[in-house]
């Protein structure tokens, strides 16, 4: 189905990918043609969002843990008023929509508004950014089992709660990491896992900018502050960043820092 002949008034939730705008999948590209109204997250990445089309209308709709932020309930009002008004909208989503990107709560509100959905996927940060560090998250030498989790939980206590399920996990990937870095190396630390740890914090992963700090759960905290690194930050924890010394594919911006 293509939006030339699909019905309007249709809602798109659309993947964006990690940053890398030729990470973006054909299909997100085609629907940022053809669309009439995009709705961005803050993580959406700016070389992304120049693939739209001109005419189409662009609203920030992104969530800041330190800033204004747009409320859920809006941002669902505002699908429901495009789409009802005959527009097709793209709901533009940092990574994949159903990974920790509200992606089934806005499917939830179109469906209970009776508006058509579809669901594009993207490629997950969880995944890309690691690889473009060097770092696979899974190696049958060293890592069979993968945890992925978010420390951006809005409940006190919430991702320190998930992380600790993730530590027995080979690998463990925490998004939105870099506010919450003491906080994950606490819980990891406390469940299991040593401060020899091999950590990376990786930066702005995918894109130009982007940087790479390779430490211990023991040193991270410190080692990343001393880099300024800034969000979106990836942290990536287990055997396989040792990795990244032997895959170094991928150029950064600065050289990767690792005390």
């Amino acid at each position: 189905m293509t939006v030339a002949n699909a019905e309007r008034g249709i809602v798109y939730l659309v993947g964006a990918g990690p940053g890398d705008p030729g990470l973006l999948t054909r299909r997100g590209h085609q629907l940022l043609q053809e669309c009439d109204v995009i709705l961005f997250d803050s993580l959406v990445s700016r070389e992304v969002l120049a693939l739209a089309r001109p005419g189409a209308a662009r609203i920030d709709v992104g969530k800041s843990g330190h800033g204004p932020s747009a409320r859920q309930p809006d941002i669902d009002a505002l699908m429901v008023a495009h789409a009802r008004a005959g527009r097709c909208v793209v709901r533009l989503k940092g990574g994949d929509p159903f990974l920790f990107g509200r992606g089934a709560e806005e499917a939830d509100a179109l469906a209970a508004a009776g508006i058509r959905f579809e669901v594009v996927p993207g490629v997950s940060s969880a995944l890309a950014v690691p690889a473009c560090a060097g770092i696979p998250v899974t190696d049958r030498r060293v890592a069979s089992s993968l945890a992925i989790v978010t420390a951006a939980c809005g409940a006190p206590g919430r991702a320190e709660e998930s992380i600790a399920r993730a530590a027995g996990a080979d690998t463990v990937v925490v998004l939105m990491g870099l506010s919450a870095l003491d906080r994950v190396t606490s819980a990891l630390l406390a469940h299991g896992r040593g401060a020899d740890t091999p950590v990376a914090a990786i930066s702005a992963g995918t894109t130009p900018r982007q940087r790479t700090v390779v430490a211990t759960l023991g040193t991270l905290g410190t080692a990343a502050r001393a880099a300024a690194l800034v969000s979106p930050v990836l942290i990536v924890v287990g055997e396989v960043v040792r990795m990244r010394s032997r895959l170094p594919w991928f150029a950064e911006a600065e050289a990767a820092v690792t005390p």
